[in-house]
């Protein structure tokens, strides 16, 4: 029989609607399974089993009174430790907020409980979510358990490692420069990085340049479609605002995409940098599915010179310097948030101003060098899941920084333009002799995600990808 941790998130919605099982023994199940293998892949920041108890029972005493519940109901679901909730320790995975404990939800942690999902806990996040990998002074490195010599990727790599070690279904995830889709490589997983606009910062956090968006992510394309219905729309007089889909993202999921224009790009975008064998493979096998299924694929052209990348640099800096922080908490931060706060602190009003009008001039020429197809297929990163500790380097942030750039050479791009994008877990490689995941990614023009959804729900079925749940303890 299959075991309640080895569910993907619908399937567990429904065995506990359908009566074969409990919102309380799901939880327990994942809380005993977590408490036993957190501190392995560094999934969590902190588990929170009362809280998580208390809520499956609320959710089994609601379904025997005979309420439907939502489409997540008696589902765990962590929160990334850089969103608040009440009560709860928020450290940001950062030393200097160490024993912090957030006064109020985020806005996104009542539409996840909405949706009848059940809190385990707080996933582990690197400081500020600021690096592409997850190794806090807070806790444990975030590891993939396909090898634990690597990183889980970040910086939703608690949340990634939580997955795809069956210590829950679906995780909340949030990405910026590309932290939902590299994890989501990392750890063999599907992440969906939205639309601008598509999914509401909520009330306590300001959208700024629209860098960033929440999401989710899972082991199918299908529960991130529910996830994606369950998120959007909920924004009220933002500043940036996409259509509703035609009926929902979970109905996209399941039809077909129709015939689409591919466009395949396998050079490095943002940072000239070299690309694993393993990685191209995955592209040019995904391509061959794409064509196979009847989609027209072609080469796509390079939508703008590297050295113009320098504006999403610019803005990142600065969004680093605006996290507020007393002035004797810098000392007790990493190497590179130190020198991106300072890097942020240094830049003019005027220079910020330019360098938002470039990134915006950015997504116009993104739109049009790529205006001749539907959807464009990329690596999801330059390089395998990368070995703990290989990115990071205190001695020298600048470095450090350029590292992570050369490792996820396609990912901001996303960001920038504000488009959405999703990678996709349908390959793997032996590699140093251990069988990893390597994604593919497929971006779309803003508000397209009902395509990528689908084209994506496809590629799996061709494919025939399940996620190969790792039953044994990951060693």
């Amino acid at each position: 029989m299959t075991e309640l941790t080895e569910l993907d998130a619908l399937a567990t919605a429904a065995a506990i609607r359908g009566g074969a099982t409990s919102a309380v023994e799901v939880a327990k199940a994942h809380l005993a399974r977590a408490e036993r293998l957190s501190a392995v892949v560094g999934a969590f920041a902190r588990l929170t089993p009362d809280r998580a108890l208390a809520e499956a029972a609320a959710v089994d005493a609601a379904q025997a009174s005979g309420e439907s519940g939502g489409p997540l109901s008696g589902v765990p679901c962590p929160i990334k430790d850089l969103n608040p909730v009440a009560g709860v320790g928020l450290e940001a995975g950062s030393a200097a907020l160490i024993g912090n404990v957030a006064e109020a939800d985020d806005d996104i942690v009542g539409w996840f409980r909405e949706a009848g999902t059940v809190l385990l806990g707080k996933t582990s996040t690197p400081e500020f979510g600021l690096p592409c990998y997850t190794e806090p002074d807070t806790g444990p490195p975030a590891r993939t358990p396909w090898d634990l010599r690597r990183s889980a990727g970040g910086s939703s790599g608690g949340a990634a490692a939580a997955v795809a070690t069956g210590l829950a279904p679906i995780a909340h995830a949030s990405d910026a420069g590309g932290s939902i889709r590299i994890p989501a490589s990392a750890c063999g997983l599907v992440g969906l990085k939205a639309s601008r606009g598509r999914i509401s910062p909520g009330r306590l956090r300001e959208p700024g340049p629209g860098l960033g968006t929440d999401g989710v992510l899972s082991r199918t394309v299908a529960d991130t479609a529910v996830a994606l219905d369950v998120l959007s729309g909920r924004g009220l007089g933002e500043p940036y605002e996409v259509a509703a889909p035609a009926s929902s993202f979970a109905d996209a999921a399941l039809r077909a995409p129709g015939r689409l224009r591919i466009g395949v790009l396998t050079e490095p975008t943002i940072a000239e940098a070299d690309v694993h064998p393993a990685c191209l493979d995955a592209v040019a096998r995904t391509a061959e599915t794409l064509a196979a299924l009847g989609h027209e694929v072609d080469a796509a052209p390079q939508p703008f010179a590297v050295d113009r990348w320098q504006a999403f640099a610019e803005l990142w800096a600065v969004g680093s310097a605006m996290v507020p922080l007393p002035p004797e908490a810098e000392a007790r931060l990493r190497p590179l948030t130190r020198w991106l706060r300072e890097r942020g602190r240094r830049a003019t009003g005027l220079e910020y101003a330019r360098a938002v009008g470039a990134v915006q001039r950015i997504g116009v020429d993104i739109a049009r060098a790529w205006a001749g197809f539907d959807v464009i297929l990329t690596p999801t990163l330059a390089q395998p899941p990368a070995l703990v500790g290989s990115l990071r380097n205190d001695a020298d942030p600048e470095a450090d920084f350029a590292a992570q750039t050369r490792f996820t050479p396609w990912t901001s791009v996303y960001n920038l333009s504000g488009r959405p994008a999703i990678s996709l877990p349908l390959h793997t490689a032996v590699v140093d002799g251990a069988r990893v995941p390597i994604g593919v990614m497929l971006g779309a023009a803003i508000g397209r995600e009902e395509l990528l959804l689908s084209v994506s729900a496809q590629l799996e079925g061709a494919v025939g990808w399940t996620h190969p749940f790792l039953a044994a303890d990951p060693t």
